[in-house]
């Protein structure tokens, strides 16, 4: 980007210092030092998708067709079943996933299950039992939020059924020149971002201390202005990663907070623990079985920032560090690299076969959040600056905005943006302890 000058350096034809004039840096900024705020340099390169209102509508959808799974609601004792003879009413049912195929702690009532369905069902003894839908249940809730089944069972056998016994829908069978089935949608989630009015102005210059000549650098004004734009840039990134999302109505407008990927996947997430004295490869790739489950709608590569201290501990080889935990159980399944990444940053790169960390420093993980890192989907996740009609309000340089009878000179740096954050379950919060 070009250096600025308060003299007056052209840019494509137009004096920066014209007066009273706004400016718009855009993305430009993100190539400013991107190793002291990887995070935003990312979210400006691979996931920069602006919005023309501070309150941003975030629809998200989650398949369901992978998600089809209820458990049982009871046991059922042990019992004759003939094949074909329908057992009315001979299972309850709930489901860990709602309508919009979000995994929920308290189980709802299974909109997915239909006639027509097959299911199967683990016995007590270990063996696969299939059983048919009968007839569409009815999906009103009783006092435990189950579901009543009307099944016909595929097999004889006198047998037994546990409780939480899981059961999957296999598709379905139909006789022939049969009508169409009974039809089922997931929803999509509603949920909502906000715009963060960030503003950094530049201290008050007098006429006569432009004027002045400085030792060391000459020029302070210059010298205020550079420091002033990581300042910007840096309140940015600290509100992208700590945010808490809100709008408040006050009597002067609504002031309006960004989630930060941080605040928002601790509270939304995922999260994974780890010690930094025994955790080894195995342990992450016992994370990574999990994590990167299909029905999560997760993709298979995560940028992972994390503090310096966790760095450290990935690139020892001392006792008690990743290298030295991981040598001695998994070294022939251990794949560990440090690469140069595309945007100037050294990544640490972990591959498993269910998917891919890369590991990247981030220097404003520190303080209580030391033994943190973060792992992004970034296909999830999007930077809004606020763009329409003709206004882009991304790193917007307002010059020259003190009274106009001052004999001084004062600039403001105003960006209006925010988080977008999608599918929080395919973000992870890695702690150590």
């Amino acid at each position: 980007m070009p250096e600025y000058s308060p003299q007056g350096s052209a840019v494509q034809g137009v004096s920066i210092d014209n007066n009273r004039r706004e400016f718009n840096f855009g993305g430009s900024v993100a190539e400013l030092a991107p190793t002291e705020s990887p995070f935003f340099t990312y979210l400006q390169k691979v996931a920069k998708k602006p919005t023309d209102d501070a309150v941003f509508k975030m629809l998200e959808e989650r398949h369901q067709w992978q998600r089809r799974t209820m458990k049982l609601k009871g046991a059922v004792s042990s019992a004759a079943y003939t094949n074909g003879t329908e057992k009315a009413n001979m299972a309850k049912v709930d489901s860990d996933y709602d309508v919009y195929g979000r995994n929920v702690s308290t189980p709802v009532v299974p909109n997915f299950v239909l006639a027509g369905q097959i299911v199967a069902l683990q016995d007590t003894t270990g063996t696969v039992r299939h059983f048919k839908v009968t007839q569409n249940p009815d999906l009103t809730a009783d006092s435990s939020s189950a579901a009543e089944l009307d099944l016909t069972p595929l097999f004889s056998a006198t047998v037994a059924f546990a409780d939480n016994a899981d059961i999957e829908i296999i598709g379905s069978a139909f006789a022939e020149a049969t009508g169409a089935p009974t039809a089922w949608k997931d929803e999509m989630y509603d949920n909502e971002g906000f715009c963060q009015i960030f503003k950094t102005a530049i201290p008050v210059f007098s006429g006569t201390a432009l004027a002045t000549k400085y030792r060391g650098k000459p020029d302070e004004f210059k010298r205020t202005w550079s420091k002033k734009l990581k300042e910007h840039k840096a309140d940015i990134e600290k509100a992208c990663l700590f945010g808490l999302g809100r709008s408040d109505e006050g009597s002067s407008g609504p002031e309006r907070h960004t989630h930060g990927i941080v605040t928002h996947t601790e509270a939304n997430g995922q999260v994974f623990n780890f010690t930094y004295a025994n955790s080894d490869y195995d342990d992450f790739l016992d994370m990574a079985e999990t994590y990167f489950s299909p029905e999560s709608g997760n993709n298979p590569n995560k940028l992972v920032l994390a503090s310096r201290k966790i760095l450290t501990w990935f690139n020892k080889l001392g006792s008690g560090t990743f290298m030295a935990n991981t040598a001695g159980t998994s070294q022939f399944r251990f794949d560990i690299q440090n690469i140069q990444g595309k945007f100037g940053h050294h990544v640490t790169k972990i591959e498993t076969m269910y998917g891919n960390f890369h590991f990247v420093m981030e220097p404003f993980l520190r303080g209580p959040w030391e033994d943190y890192a973060v792992s992004i989907d970034l296909e999830n996740v999007n930077w809004r600056p606020l763009v329409g009609n003709g206004h882009n309000r991304e790193f917007m340089i307002k010059t020259n905005i003190q009274d106009n009878d001052s004999d001084s000179r004062q600039d403001q740096i105003l960006t209006e943006g925010g988080l977008s954050i999608d599918l929080p379950e395919t973000h992870a919060i890695l702690k150590f302890a």
